[in-house]
């Protein structure tokens, strides 16, 4: 039975990667369009994997959609900061972005992990 637990936590924590890389891609592709330095295209990629791997892990009870924009956010809010210093107008498409890719790798997780989880 541990077993079993542990084979789905590990299964989890690779499919919550996996939609935090792919919504990572995603969101570089108009960074890498706009010509921004690879050091704000990499703390993208970055942040969205770190995102994949809360979602995969916590145990929230929340709607996976919600769940997604929720943890994003959070994870986005100390780069807020930082960004808003010196552009507060660039928070806008960034937050509407993190609406989106949140809500999407949100539920592309949770489809995913059904998905996996019901093949056993």
């Amino acid at each position: 039975m541990e077993k079993i637990k542990q084979t789905n936590m590990k299964n989890k924590l690779i499919i919550g990667l996996i939609c935090g890389f792919l919504a990572g891609i995603i969101d570089l592709i108009p960074m890498i369009i706009q010509k921004l330095p690879w050091n704000a295209n990499l703390s993208a990629l970055t942040m969205w994997v770190v995102i994949g791997f809360f979602i995969g892990t916590s145990q929230l009870n929340l709607n996976a959609i919600l769940k997604g924009i929720l943890i994003a956010f959070l994870c986005f809010i100390p780069n807020s900061f930082i960004i808003g210093w010196n552009d507060p107008i660039s928070l806008l498409p960034i937050s509407l972005m993190t609406i989106i890719l949140g809500g999407l790798t949100g539920y592309f997780y949770q489809k995913m992990s059904d998905l996996v989880m019901n093949k056993k």
